[in-house]
């Protein structure tokens, strides 16, 4: 899954299924979901494990077996403890084009006038079967997997409006939406220009705050110090470099804003448990 810290801004699936689906274990090169937000709407499968996840400033922990379903726009980040999980990021527009019948429920949604809950358990058991059964089919793909995918996404739908798993009528103070639109342009800040040193002032002046007050409103919304948060995208981005290319360690670690290797290698260590070495041989 694409999981840098930006805006995600890139076609979903083919045209004929815009449907995006990706399996992640501790292996994957973005194991961990660093902060990012689309337009699309997108959900998640906990196959084990738990997973603490952030939707702009709410965060909760879903375990083994929990559905978790994001929003439009949504700033969102995860961090898998033991886990093994699965996401399906769609385009909600493309349901008003099967069928004119549901239109009107699939605008409600896309028009916020309803929020589909973010959280659903064993307490939801006909949710959990329904996505599971959605999961399945966009893994395996087997002969008219298309159908079951399109049907049970509607499946779904239905059972959010017949069961009124949804809330009405919320709406954002002007400070959340201010605070959260603060902290996507620092995010955008970080991603445009990890590879270069980045100083603690220059953070809190990308979105006009002082470095004091920045740091105290940086871990309010992610519970990470600014220079933490930075470094952990550093490292994300060099284990990507390094599973997807021959690129050597010391350009790995320079390409992602490092200039000194064994510092890259402690803080690789720190963040990843291993060497950089030994991610690259596994």
């Amino acid at each position: 899954m694409q999981t840098l810290g930006k805006n995600e801004d890139r076609p979903r699936g083919t045209y004929d299924m815009p449907f995006e689906f990706h399996h992640i274990e501790s292996s994957h090169p973005r194991y961990a979901m660093s902060y990012h937000w689309h337009i699309e709407y997108e959900i998640i499968r906990i196959l084990s494990g738990s997973f603490t996840i952030h939707l702009d400033e709410k965060t909760f922990t879903a375990d083994a077996g929990d559905v978790i379903f994001i929003h439009s726009g949504i700033l969102h980040s995860g961090i898998p403890r033991d886990c093994i999980y699965q996401c399906i990021v769609f385009d909600i527009n493309n349901f008003l084009k099967y069928s004119s019948a549901c239109a009107d429920y699939i605008q409600q949604i896309i028009q916020q006038k309803i929020l589909i809950f973010h959280h659903f358990n064993r307490r939801q058991p006909e949710i959990l079967a329904v996505v599971n059964s959605l999961f399945d089919a966009a893994k395996e793909q087997p002969s008219g997997y298309e159908l079951i995918l399109i049907g049970q996404f509607y499946h779904f739908f239905g059972l959010v409006f017949r069961n009124h798993y949804y809330f009405e009528g919320l709406s954002k103070s002007s400070r959340n939406v201010k605070r959260i639109l603060q902290l996507k342009q620092v995010i955008d800040f970080i991603d445009n220009n990890f590879t270069e040193p980045i100083t603690l002032s220059e953070l809190s002046a990308s979105v006009s705050m002082s470095p004091k007050y920045f740091c105290r409103f940086f871990s309010e919304m992610t519970h990470q110090t600014p220079m933490d948060y930075l470094n952990r995208q550093r490292i994300e981005k060099a284990c990507h470099q390094l599973a997807s290319s021959d690129v050597s360690i010391t350009d790995v670690a320079y390409n992602t804003g490092f200039n000194d290797l064994s510092y890259f290698i402690r803080t690789f260590k720190k963040y990843k448990g291993i060497t950089p070495g030994k991610y690259k041989r596994q």
